[in-house]
């Protein structure tokens, strides 16, 4: 545990400018305010405060930051105060401090809901100053370093699968690449032990083995550089870590031997143009291997990531990778954020907006995921880190996760371009919109102000802002059905009840069943939370106790005009406008057939033929039924139907024949036909045929009945 006065001196070391008289009494606050309490390891619980800063000075950040980071947990485990904070310590670290404490956990029901409503919190509080993430990183760090004294299995896999799904991906984003691969490590190490074992064998005997082969690449790529007059590059080789050899070989489905990018090679120069320079000379030296050379210094990664990566066949006839940077790029691409406290001078603001466009995207997918559970799936998603870059036709660039579609650019545009999307090119040629897009591709979106996001899209997208907008406009669209589907369902019954309907009425009870709208409450009533009847006795509680039920025939319900609606290009009358429309499955209902409609929660109206069976179960419902009928002016132009028969027949050769020519002679199609029952003389089959209406199918059966070996047929109810 590092000491008081080398914290301070630690500190004052950069900045020479920071507090030492406040950095001094967080150091003595934190530990008389944890006093007693123990971590699992045994050690005074202080110690991990006072660790956390260390990390934090160890990244060279402001005073202020290493002093909330040494009293991070007061708040939540101590007897401290807000207000006590802030009087002692002033009110931008008090409010760092806030922004960091962690809630209680709740560990076993709804424990992915506080899961999401804590990493909810964390986002708003780092949106406002990065820097709490910053301590939030360097405390999940230590945690993680401690994580073997955790005795609880299934806590140590639930701590490490959280850090590597969310925190080491939010320590990648802000470029922190030292703290995201120790936390990648470490949860890698709980959660797979046996698979990062093998690799770490592996590794030492390729170490064991190479030793001369690294420093012969070392010395040779150097040479070539020298020679090319680039005599002050430096040269040397970076391990991989487990887990991101693991990650590449989960990607490519290969083995260990197949990787030749074990070690990685890195050149430091002076500047931009030795970068470039650089990069000349090793692709005049060496073959290039195609397709494996980014360069992340005109497009850099959203998190400020600069280099020239490229792959070569190198010294010995290896395949080698080369990353070139200036030293200022390693030192943010190793620090990310933190390196910018040295940098600041030079960090333009067009930099620093496009580095924490990510954050900018989560709090709009915040803003359109009602649930935390859904905000922390959506999250998960924008945190992905394969990605992709894309351009816009003006060539802005879109960094997309890879796998992204033309929809996912449409959405990381701008909201509403997703929102009215109707197709892409992709390099000047139409594409699907579930088409995945490749590094480099110029994207071009087309848009139309009547387009609505479909549910289709939430199939293919990757993004979590995509995903969020969608589901949001679904949610909104299925209400606004419920809403109306709700009212129709409460006018259905005052109209049986002989009353009026009112809005003012309606209004007047929200308060009872405490819904916020008169929308609220049809919406209710239309997804079946609250039954129809209930909302008008609220209206009308003298007329419950004398339960003047209106008749069951469903027949005499509601015979007032209605709206029209096709089912398969078949008019209909009687519908309520907007709902959608089914034909029953049971009954087969044909054009000429009574029918009424039954409404079904999140299906639209159902219509059944008078006598099927199905109906007697709504029989205690009459504001679920709707009187339908065929509209006979249009019924000539009406489009085929199924009716279904059961059929009896002889086995004698020739039968079945005899019976599908019938029906070919009558112009019908058999659309299915099934052998329900055989017996060595009888053969029961169930046809489905497609015919024009009742009266084609009425003769239809009577020229079945008139075929020789067909003993009976039915019109089939109820399968």
């Amino acid at each position: 545990m590092i000491r008081q006065y080398e914290l301070v001196e630690q500190v004052r070391a950069y900045d020479p400018q920071a507090d030492e008289d406040a950095l001094n009494k967080a150091y003595v606050y934190t530990v008389k305010m944890h006093g007693s309490q123990k971590r699992a390891s045994g050690d005074p619980y202080f110690s991990h405060p006072v660790e956390v800063a260390g990390i934090l000075a160890g990244m060279k950040l402001d005073w202020k930051t290493i002093t909330a980071g040494l009293l991070h947990d007061t708040l939540e485990d101590t007897l401290a105060t807000h207000d006590e904070l802030e009087r002692q310590f002033g009110k931008d670290i008090t409010k760092l401090v806030d922004g960091v404490t962690k809630l209680s956990q709740l560990e076993v029901q709804g424990a992915a809901a506080k899961q999401g409503e804590n990493f909810r919190k964390l986002v708003l509080a780092m949106s406002e100053d990065i820097r709490v993430l910053l301590i939030k990183l360097a405390d999940r760090l230590h945690n993680m370093r401690t994580l073997h004294f955790i005795t609880d299995p299934e806590k140590r896999q639930r701590i490490a699968r959280e850090t590597l799904e969310l925190y080491a991906p939010l320590a990648e984003r802000i470029g922190i690449s030292k703290i995201k691969e120790e936390l990648q490590d470490v949860a890698f190490g709980e959660l797979y032990p046996d698979i990062r074992d093998s690799i770490t064998t592996r590794m030492e005997v390729l170490r064991e083995d190479g030793t001369n082969i690294v420093d012969h690449v070392i010395a040779e790529v150097k040479e070539k550089l020298r020679e090319g007059g680039l005599e002050n590059a430096t040269v040397y080789g970076r391990e991989k870590r487990p887990y991101s050899i693991w990650r590449k070989m989960e990607r490519l489905h290969v083995g260990f031997e197949a990787l030749a990018d074990i070690v990685a090679f890195r050149v430091l120069v002076n500047n931009i143009e030795e970068c470039y320079q650089a990069l000349g000379i090793i692709h005049g030296a060496y073959r290039a291997v195609p397709e494996l050379f980014d360069d992340y210094i005109s497009n850099p990664k959203p998190n400020g990531y600069r280099s020239l990566h490229t792959t070569v066949i190198g010294p010995e006839k290896r395949r080698i990778e080369i990353q070139i940077r200036t030293q200022e790029m390693h030192e943010i691409n190793e620090m990310g954020v933190a390196a910018h406290w040295a940098y600041k001078q030079q960090a333009g603001a067009t930099k620093e907006g496009e580095q924490y466009r990510w954050l900018r995207q989560l709090l709009e997918i915040l803003e359109k995921s009602d649930q935390p559970e859904e905000f922390l799936e959506h999250t998960k998603l924008e945190l992905f880190q394969d990605q992709v870059f894309c351009f816009t036709p003006k060539g802005e660039l879109i960094a997309l996760p890879r796998g992204a579609t033309p929809v996912d650019f449409a959405y990381a545009v701008h909201s509403r371009v997703g929102d009215s999307c109707v197709g892409a090119k992709v390099n000047g040629r139409m594409v699907p919109l579930n088409h995945v897009l490749h590094n480099g591709d110029q994207v071009d979106i087309m848009r139309s102000k009547k387009q609505a996001p479909s549910p289709t899209w939430e199939r293919f997208v990757v993004t979590g802002k995509a995903r969020a907008h969608i589901r949001r406009f679904l949610r909104q669209q299925q209400r606004d059905e419920y809403s109306a589907l709700g009212k129709a369902m409460l006018q259905k019954v005052f109209e049986s009840e002989g009353a009026t309907f009112t809005e003012k009425g309606v209004h007047g009870i929200l308060k009872k069943f405490k819904a916020t709208s008169d929308d609220d409450l049809y919406a209710r009533i239309g997804a079946g939370t609250t039954p129809a009847r209930e909302v008008f006795y609220g209206i009308f509680p003298g007329l419950k106790d004398k339960k003047q039920l209106p008749s069951n025939d469903p027949v005499s319900v509601n015979k007032t005009s209605r709206g029209q609606a096709k089912i398969a290009g078949i008019p209909i009358r009687g519908l309520i406008p907007g709902m959608a429309l089914h034909l029953a499955r049971c009954c087969h209902p044909v054009v000429g057939d009574r029918i009424v409609g039954i409404i079904t929660t999140g299906k639209g109206v159902t219509a059944h033929t008078i006598d099927c069976e199905t109906l007697e179960s709504f029989a205690d419902m009459p504001e679920r039924w709707l009187d339908l009928s065929w509209d006979s002016e249009s019924v000539a132009a009406a489009e085929v139907q199924t009716g279904r028969l059961s059929v009896q027949i002889s086995q004698a050769t020739g039968a079945l024949s005899a019976l599908t020519t019938t029906i070919a002679k009558h112009d019908a199609s058999i659309v299915n036909l099934k052998v329900i029952g055989r017996t060595p003389d009888v053969m029961d089959l169930l046809l489905d045929l497609q015919v024009r209406d009742l009266r084609h199918l009425t003769n239809i059966i009577a020229a079945i009945r008139a075929t020789p070996h067909v003993y009976s047929v039915e019109r089939m109810r109820g399968r």
